[in-house]
């Protein structure tokens, strides 16, 4: 008679000490996230504890992790650019006035990271 183990495909193997051991293998990636990840899972942990169990559980926390990373950085680049061009923050301004060039792009970065936080992180 198989267990439910085995009968979802899973095996065992025999060891030295006549114990017999599950073959377990993660299908967890191996995590790159960065800023934007670990926002994420600290929010996780403190306000959406069902969800960050259910991906631990399922051994999905890193790729969920590294996934909301990748797209948080993909829209913030998107983001930077566009409000850059909309407001004419150009190389020709950081030539003429880098501390205003600064301080606009200072500006938009931040605005654009309180967009992709609440669009993305906080959710």
């Amino acid at each position: 008679m198989k267990s439910t183990f085995e009968k979802m495909g899973g095996t065992y193997t025999l060891g030295a000490d006549g114990i017999y051991y599950s073959n377990l293998v993660s299908t967890d990636e191996e995590p790159h996230y960065g800023k934007y990840g670990m926002i994420r899972k600290t929010y996780l942990k403190e306000h959406r504890s069902a969800m960050y169990s259910l991906y631990m559980l399922e051994d999905r926390l890193t790729e969920h992790l590294n996934t909301v990373d990748d797209e948080a950085q993909e829209r913030m680049d998107i983001l930077v650019r566009q409000m850059m061009e909309k407001q004419g923050v150009t190389e020709e301004l950081k030539a003429r006035d880098q501390m205003v060039w600064v301080g606009a792009v200072n500006n938009i970065r931040n605005a654009a990271e309180e967009i992709v936080l609440k669009e993305l992180v906080y959710i």
